[in-house]
């Protein structure tokens, strides 16, 4: 028996163990859950080594070493576009990918750096330097741990799509812009941060073009979009990247031609793994970095799960959203220990990795051994790449990533929609996209109050009801007559803050004072603190003025916040109905006295 053998089935023995225990989350004997089962922890990587094949680690194979290929000038191109070395894109597309691959909730994800982080990143090191960056970064990934130990994985689906694509197009536009120096080789010895003063200094700097970058970046451009079309398995971006770095190389040294900057011109290519670094952590910098922490960990769930879903549209898999959560976290954590950068899910390369074969996550270790190999042995080979062509790759990410098209159909939706894609779109593109986030989500919550006020209504009724229009009534011309000195108020629709006061100004325009004030509430399927303190209110007023107040149709839920809030003793249990027809004979035991002329009131408890 071969040791290596007898290795690889101990080991694979070994998972399939752990993975078993891990699957069944057996209960103890005092009822106390399995850890694993409780965090809602379950890495797709050790189930797919349970039936594992020959076959299956072949097409994994090829679809890993595609999917490094095509991540090589993407991790380079994101690296330097971000404000640091190229070898760091690398590595965090190496150690992020293999992290996200080895503990992720999805079977095909491939992580690593992606374009939505260029702008936050490169704000971050402006502001506070590459530690500032590395402990952001370390920050977000125990955010992203908490959000996934929470089980909060589901929540970050709500986020509304015009944020989505108010920030996603506001970044393409960002990046688009930060390219036009490479792409044009300009001479700015100082470049400013922000997205008009740019704009200022390209208009000032238009007599430094050189020809030939701007050359050789159109020409990437090309070979990107056209290439496809001749040849399937390789990525345009590498074919470009390929193709005028030798002949750019060519160029300069034998044709004397100047002028196309290089990376190795701007950069020292340090072609190997760093040793793991703890950044240095303090009080101070966590507060000033909460926000910028926050906002790469919100755009990493995003993205993420996004991207995992989308995979799951094609495959037919179902990913585990709180594992992702947990490995994205530890992703980013584990990135920055070697000086990489944030890591998210990347759409593109997963659909790549789906594409060409890739079904387990052993496509995406594969991946990321790929590029280690290819940074340690082919590294000090990217100092030739020219800077312009670079450009040219991040110019077309940026077309890609802007979805015009999605944000033109959006213009067209309601205002409210267009409001948040706006706004949320032109922050993003002024100032940055930690203030587009937050306030892009503030507007949409407040939009959405609104919305949530204008479709709960409240009516007031005295004489009669008619119950024709209710859905739950079958009867013809169904009518409840009301006591006189009584009115009937319904609220239709959710009893939160903003409907309270709603409510509240409604009585109060009223003026009249019944003896009695019947509240339906059959159609409130919640209630709020506010709306809660609101009907305190009311009853208190209610009480100085001699009114009594009795609810009407109570849900079960909104019965349990009254009575845990003390408001049945307030009002009395015996107020508190479970339909109007009780309500209506309550109220009439209160009055007193019932109108000789009004027919008998009704018994139909499905009211």
């Amino acid at each position: 028996m071969k040791p290596t053998g007898a290795i690889r089935r101990a080991f694979f023995a070994w998972f399939r163990e752990t993975n078993s225990r891990a699957a069944l989350g057996t209960q103890k004997d005092d009822g106390k859950r399995d850890m694993n089962a409780s965090l809602d922890f379950h890495p797709r990587f050790f189930k797919a080594l349970k039936s594992y094949s020959r076959e299956r680690f072949f097409s994994d194979l090829m679809a890993g070493l595609i999917v490094g290929i095509v991540a090589l000038p993407l991790a380079i191109a994101f690296g330097i576009a971000s404000g640091v070395s190229p070898e760091k894109g690398l590595i965090t597309a190496i150690i992020g990918g293999f992290v996200v691959s080895f503990l992720g909730g999805s079977s095909v994800q491939i992580g690593g750096p992606t374009g939505a982080f260029i702008v936050i990143i490169y704000g971050i090191i402006e502001n506070f330097g590459v530690s500032g960056l590395a402990v952001a970064t370390f920050m977000a990934g125990i955010f992203l741990i908490l959000i996934g130990v929470l089980k909060l994985g589901s929540v970050i689906k709500f986020v509304p799509y015009p944020i989505i694509v108010g920030f996603t197009s506001g970044i393409a536009l960002t990046i688009f812009t930060t390219q036009i120096k490479d792409l044009f080789g300009m001479t700015i010895d100082k470049m400013p941060a922000d997205f008009i003063s740019k704009w200022a200094i390209y208009a000032q700097s238009l007599g430094s073009i050189s020809p030939w970058s701007l050359v050789t970046g159109v020409l990437s451009v090309a070979i990107i979009v056209l290439s496809p079309r001749f040849i399937k398995k390789i990525p345009g971006s590498l074919v470009a990247i390929v193709v005028m770095t030798l002949a750019v190389f060519i160029a300069q040294k034998y044709l004397g031609i100047s002028g196309i900057e290089t990376i190795g011109d701007r950069f020292t290519i340090n072609p190997a793994l760093p040793p793991p670094v703890v950044p240095d952590i303090t009080l101070d910098t966590i507060r000033l970095l909460i926000p910028a922490a926050f906002t790469i960990a919100m755009l990493g769930a995003i993205e993420s799960l996004l991207s995992a879903t989308v995979a799951d549209g094609v495959t037919g898999d179902q990913h585990h959203s709180n594992t992702e959560l947990i490995a994205q976290g530890l992703a980013n954590m584990a990135s920055p220990l070697f000086g990489g950068i944030p890591v998210t899910g990347a759409i593109a390369r997963t659909m790549t990795n789906i594409n060409n074969g890739g079904r387990t996550p052993i496509a995406g270790v594969v991946h990321a051994i790929v590029l280690l190999l290819i940074l340690l042995f082919l590294g000090p080979l990217t100092k030739h790449i020219p800077m312009p062509c670079l450009a040219g790759v991040l110019i077309v990410v940026s077309y890609n990533m802007s979805e015009w098209r999605m944000f033109r159909s959006l213009l067209k939706n309601p205002k409210s929609d267009v409001a948040v894609l706006l706004v949320t779109f032109l922050l993003t593109v002024i100032f940055d996209l930690t203030i587009a986030i937050e306030i892009g989500l503030l507007l949409a919550m407040l939009l959405f109050m609104r919305r949530m006020m204008e479709t709960t209504k409240i009516s007031v009724a005295t004489g009669m009801i008619d119950l024709s229009d209710d859905a739950e009534i079958h009867h013809d011309a169904e009518v409840l007559t009301i006591p006189a000195d009584v009115e009937v108020y319904e609220i239709n629709g959710p009893f939160f803050f903003g409907i309270a006061s709603k409510f509240d100004e409604y009585m109060r325009r009223l003026g009249k004072k019944p003896r009695v004030r019947i509240i339906r509430m059959r159609k409130v399927p919640f209630m709020d603190s506010t709306g809660l303190h609101n009907l305190e209110v009311l009853c208190s007023l209610s009480q100085k003025n001699k009114i009594q107040i009795i609810l009407s149709g109570v849900n079960e839920k909104v019965r349990d916040l009254l009575i845990k809030n003390k408001m049945d003793e307030r009002l009395g249990p015996e107020n508190i109905c479970s339909h109007i027809d009780e309500a209506l004979a309550r109220a009439q035991e209160i009055v007193g006295a019932e109108s000789a002329s009004a027919p008998p009131v009704k018994r139909n408890p499905a009211a």
